[in-house]
């Protein structure tokens, strides 16, 4: 990077840019769930719809994401880093509009997409930014910011939808996105990757893959498992998965190196992501509507006693980020990954249609922790596994696959929900919510399994990266 651009762009420029457009981004994967009571009341729907008021959402931000990276690596990732933040603001005023819940489903894609365009390059700007000597911490404040995103969603979504209305929870964003626009193109540097050709059939693959199983997984309950329609979507995309993982072994430039999964400790983060969001997500839309709906709190309500779970990575992420730095990553995410399932095995046994908050108290604090411990160490594990160049490959993968979690897992926790459970009375939503909250457990336990895949952090110094992105091309912002 020349001396210009570094005093152009500056880290703590980037820092400020990268982090803030990450919450936007974080927060809108969880806004939603204590709104979701009220979103129902004024726009109708069942359960099917509320699934897809998220699921859109973490969808199309998911199956893009890696496209939204490859963009930005071949024409600028700052140009489409901004290009994204505008279609992000944008459709937050089209949700926040929104005239019935099709209307609001259909923005929420739409912010998917801007978002998936958006938030792989805020890592690859900062790593580009930051000196690798600070990455560790310049990481825990990134990951802090978001998992004060994770902390306030719950909490913004319900005191919004209690004291204004369920609209403002869109309305926040767009004076977020206005301010960032300027001042990405401002102080941002400029960067590209490889400058490697788009894959379209890559692309198709993988968006149509997710789309059929997801769709599957959210209709299954509504229309039945053996349902022409659901068996369609899970079959197809089962099948067209499957296509781009060959597809993707033999293209000369593919969208998502299968070459990279050779690699234990790109692997085993991306494993345990997958997983780890999985369970968490699912386990959010469940327990959001439980406080609300069960144990009577209001919105405002439910988003404070989630605090402890949702809140912790605020206060724990920048530490977990320098203990990394000190003594390897992979100890610290497997940790944070076994207190998390712990703290829903915990929660599954104590909840019931009358559980006191003392009760539940303990495992919010323990998955809390657990959350935390996992988000700064995870994001640098995913960036110190791959060569500069494919840093923006190995982002855009590494958040899609947690999207991916996130969308699987409200899927099939709702499923499951559904099977056993329903909104009848308390009783028979704790029924439905007690199999699903064990399942996000397992979930959350394999992920940590796969955590311990990783291999020690003296045996990735070996293999290890040259500290500077030097492969990036870097150009003086004007």
């Amino acid at each position: 990077m020349s001396q210009q651009t570094a005093r152009r762009g500056g880290a703590a420029w980037a820092l400020v840019i990268t982090s803030v457009a990450g919450f936007m981004a974080a927060l809108d994967n969880l806004v939603v769930t204590t709104a979701l009571p009220s979103i129902r009341e004024d726009l109708g729907g069942g359960l099917h719809d509320l699934e897809w008021t998220v699921s859109a959402y973490t969808l199309t931000f998911a199956v893009l994401l890696m496209f939204g990276a490859a963009l930005g690596d071949r024409f600028g990732r700052r140009r489409l880093f901004t290009a994204g933040l505008a279609v992000f603001t944008g459709a937050s005023a089209a949700a926040a509009l929104a005239p019935g819940i099709d209307s609001l489903i259909a923005a929420r894609a739409i912010q998917g997409v801007g978002a998936a365009v958006m938030m792989p390059l805020t890592l690859t700007l900062l790593t580009a930014a930051v000196p690798a000597a600070k990455r560790g911490m310049a990481y825990g404040i990134w990951g802090a910011v978001n998992g004060l995103a994770v902390a306030s969603g719950p909490l913004v979504g319900g005191t919004l939808t209690e004291h204004i209305s369920w609209q403002w929870i869109f309305w926040l964003n767009v004076p977020l996105g206005l301010a960032l626009l300027p001042l990405a193109r401002l102080r941002l540097a400029e960067s590209h990757g490889t400058g490697a050709p788009l894959d379209i059939p890559g692309t198709l693959l993988a968006s149509g893959g997710l789309f059929g199983i997801v769709y599957g997984l959210v209709r299954g309950p509504v229309d039945g498992w053996t349902g022409s329609m659901v068996l369609t979507g899970l079959f197809a995309g089962s099948a067209l998965l499957a296509g781009f993982v060959l597809y993707s072994t033999r293209a000369a430039n593919p969208m998502l190196p299968m070459r990279l999964f050779r690699s234990r400790a790109f692997s085993g983060i991306n494993a345990a992501s997958l997983l780890m969001f999985l369970g968490m997500f699912g386990s959010i839309f469940l327990l959001s509507q439980y406080m609300q709906g069960v144990l009577g709190y209001s919105p405002t309500e439910a988003g404070l006693r989630m605090l402890p779970w949702t809140g912790m990575p605020m206060l724990v992420a920048p530490i977990a980020g320098i203990l990394a730095d000190r003594i390897g990553g992979r100890p610290v995410v497997a940790a944070g990954l076994f207190l998390q399932a712990l703290g829903l095995g915990y929660m599954s046994v104590v909840a019931t249609a009358d559980a006191s908050y003392a009760a539940q108290l303990p495992a919010l604090l323990v998955s809390g922790i657990g959350m935390a411990l996992f988000f700064a160490p995870a994001s640098h594990l995913v960036m110190s596994s791959v060569r500069p160049s494919e840093q923006g490959i190995a982002s855009g993968a590494n958040n899609a696959l947690r999207e991916v979690g996130g969308a699987l897992g409200i899927a099939v926790m709702a499923s499951i929900f559904a099977a056993q459970g329903g909104y009848e009375t308390g009783q028979t939503f704790v029924d439905g919510m007690r199999p699903a909250l064990v399942t996000g457990s397992a979930v959350v336990a394999l992920a940590g399994v796969a955590a311990l895949l990783i291999p020690t952090r003296r045996r990735t110094e070996r293999q290890a990266v040259p500290a500077e992105p030097a492969p990036v091309l870097e150009t003086a912002s004007h």
